[in-house]
């Protein structure tokens, strides 16, 4: 086989490669751009400010992200992580002794039943009915506490994968320009040699 042939398969292989490779990169690209707007859009929305430096308590200034974001709003998603786990999430473990949404729930049922069954035998309890009442606003907290959490942190996570396929997108990136500097080259070598020049 010539050597020419031979260099303008690989240049034309190579292009094509190349071609692929920035195809994939400008999708990467494109979902990579619409996860940030998207996270950005959704969390500017919800209007959240971090506390400023000054109003945080003790406990609050221990997490390094709540004094970095001080006063900010909260837009990104490194910001929806910290927001959640380390505001949002000291928050819920102050509301009822550490537990949960789930224990707390428990609890509220076990309340209501007990200062329901007092009214059911004739001696309503108020003691009774104010600790039902207690604990079921502390179920709310925790509800609309750990249900604002779950949706920062899938914020948080679909900017990740935001993140992961902006890398994708700049491998992709470099891949292409890598195959197109190699057919560029391969074309060249192709056309400076004797077009009679054969391949052992």
């Amino acid at each position: 086989m010539k050597r020419r042939t031979l260099d303008v398969i690989f240049s034309t292989g190579g292009l094509i490669l190349a071609v692929l490779a920035l195809v994939l990169a400008i999708v990467l690209q494109a979902q990579a751009n619409f996860a940030d707007d998207y996270v950005r859009d959704q969390l500017s929305a919800q209007q959240i400010v971090f506390t400023p430096v000054e109003r945080l308590n003790d406990e609050e200034r221990q997490a390094t992200c709540l004094v970095t974001y001080a006063g900010q709003t909260l837009s990104t998603g490194p910001q929806a992580e910290c927001y959640a786990n380390e505001y949002i999430g000291l928050h819920l473990t102050e509301t009822n002794d550490g537990k949960t949404y789930a224990q707390t729930s428990t609890e509220a049922r076990a309340a209501a039943a007990a200062a329901d069954q007092a009214v059911e035998d004739g001696a309503p309890d108020p003691e009774l009915e104010d600790q039902a009442e207690e604990v079921n606003a502390k179920v709310q907290t925790l509800f609309r506490g750990e249900t604002l959490r779950g949706l920062l942190l899938t914020s948080y996570g679909f900017s990740i994968f935001g993140e992961r396929a902006q890398q994708a997108a700049w491998v992709a990136f470099g891949v292409a320009f890598v195959l197109l500097l190699a057919s560029i080259a391969g074309f060249i070598h192709a056309f400076t040699r004797s077009k009679d020049e054969v391949v052992a």
